[in-house]
């Protein structure tokens, strides 16, 4: 959809730009970008080596370990129904960590991984219900192959709101396009995250009680 979406853009530019008589500034406009787009492709290269390598420092010095020991509480509170030592909840805690570090490259593996190890764990739910021989079991039921579980959507919804403490990213656009102060949008974007993160956990909170 995105693919047709925005080749229809383009192909409306050309088509109105050839009408006008504005071809030249279409040609410019496309080298420009692609100029841009390179040098910005480099200075956001050099951003996520730096920052992959301090995640990846953190990671060895056992600090990573020790902060998911601190908010592990906190995974129990969101994702009540995942066993204890389950692999998600390791996977679950790593992609939290990477995103309130705005660390969006470390944490999109550890998220996928998360929502395969989620994916097994509805199929073994589904599997143990289906074996289940007394079907007035307080158990929840399972949702059937190819649903999305409560913890799936959970996790989903906090991982798209979730708190950054230092946005990387708009920091070195900033930086690339000549802010005074690129730092600057560290207090707003704290505030902004938390507050999609508690308006997050609320839904979620509402909606799987509801389900």
């Amino acid at each position: 959809m995105l693919n047709k979406l925005w080749a229809g853009m383009l192909l409306i530019g050309i088509i109105f730009a050839a009408l006008t008589g504005r071809m030249d500034a279409v040609t410019n406009g496309m080298l420009e970008a692609a100029k841009e787009a390179v040098t910005l492709s480099i200075t956001m290269l050099g951003v996520m080596s730096f920052w992959m390598g301090m995640m990846e420092v953190a990671t060895k010095a056992g600090l990573v370990q020790s902060a998911a020991k601190k908010i592990e509480p906190v995974i129990c509170f969101l994702f009540p129904n995942i066993p204890e030592g389950h692999k998600a909840k390791d996977y679950i805690t790593t992609n939290f960590i990477a995103n309130i570090l705005g660390l969006g490259w470390a944490a999109t593996p550890a998220g996928l991984r998360a929502m395969e190890e989620l994916g097994k764990l509805e199929e073994e739910r589904e599997i143990s219900y289906r074996e289940c021989e007394d079907r007035k079991s307080k158990k929840r039921p399972a949702l059937g192959k190819g649903a999305a579980s409560d913890e799936m959507c959970t996790f989903l919804v906090l991982n798209i709101s979730s708190l950054q403490l230092i946005p990387v990213n708009v920091i070195a656009y900033r930086s690339q396009y000549g802010s005074v102060s690129p730092t600057a949008i560290v207090g707003p974007g704290i505030v902004a995250t938390l507050a999609s993160t508690l308006v997050a956990v609320v839904f979620c909170k509402i909606m799987c009680r509801k389900q």
